[in-house]
């Protein structure tokens, strides 16, 4: 009996470590070439959790094509979350490697270096554990990603999945939650103060008080400054005795055509 008991095991634990490794090969990707994604495996991890904490918590998530999204937010998320996204393939071998240092000087698996492709492999199709076999998973299924999708639609599916809040998916559906206005309208900060919060999304409010949130997003308002992506011009005043003031101006239009375009060094 207790042979057959160590061969039942043996036989399920080469089965579990298959199913590991052939059912990123199996997700079909290639649908996302034409299509949406409904439920993502966050959002029904998130459903399953709130069920089991018996709270009544819904989905809030409006899609919006990628160039109806402020090209502020485009680039602020670009740079906040992955500035290297149109040079690399998938994977950004020098942020990896600072994460592995950083999780060994903490002992502790606490850092990702995770770029946009790998965070969109993990919101689709896997949950958000930081253990290594999920991890296995997540690169088999960026690599399919990014040899089956162009970037722009890459950048333009993690920008309607990602997470920005309890129950809220997507950067429509968190410009109207924070700011009450649609993603197209956002200001330059406001763009800044999003991106700023995607770290940790159910721990950081974009139009809270935190100072993380405050001192990220005005580093990321900062490069986008430096780069050129935020134009400033001094309007007249209504008022004849009034000064002169700053007010930002909106991208030239051919940017806003063209959010997909790596920034500007």
């Amino acid at each position: 009996m207790l042979k057959w008991f160590f061969r039942i095991l043996i036989f399920a634990v080469l089965v579990y470590f298959i199913y590991i490794i052939v059912y990123p090969f199996i997700v079909d990707v290639s649908f996302l070439k034409r299509k949406n994604p409904e439920l993502t495996a966050m959002m029904k991890y998130r459903i399953e959790q709130w069920q089991k904490e018996g709270r009544k918590i819904k989905i809030k998530k409006i899609w919006m094509p990628l160039n109806r999204i402020s090209p502020y937010l485009v680039k602020a998320v670009l740079i906040g979350e992955d500035d290297k996204f149109y040079r690399h393939s998938g994977f950004d071998i020098e942020g990896i490697k600072k994460a592995i240092e950083k999780d060994i000087k903490e002992k502790k698996l606490k850092y990702g270096g995770s770029t946009i492709t790998q965070q969109l492999a993990k919101n689709l199709y896997l949950n958000p554990s930081k253990n290594p076999i999920r991890k296995i998973q997540e690169a088999i299924i960026t690599w399919r990603l990014e040899k089956t999708l162009p970037k722009k639609r890459i950048l333009e599916l993690y920008l309607n999945v990602a997470e920005w809040g309890e129950g809220i998916f997507g950067a429509e559906a968190a410009s109207r939650h924070y700011f009450g206005k649609s993603a197209s309208e956002l200001t330059a900060m406001e763009a800044a103060r999003l991106a700023a919060s995607l770290p940790n999304p159910l721990r950081y409010s974009p139009v809270g008080n935190s100072r993380f949130v405050e001192r990220r997003a005005n580093l990321i308002y900062f490069i986008m400054q430096k780069r050129g992506i935020i134009k400033q011009e001094y309007t007249e005043p209504e008022e004849k005795d009034s000064m002169p003031v700053l007010q930002e101006t909106p991208l030239e239009s051919n940017q806003k055509n063209e959010p997909d375009q790596p920034p500007s060094k």
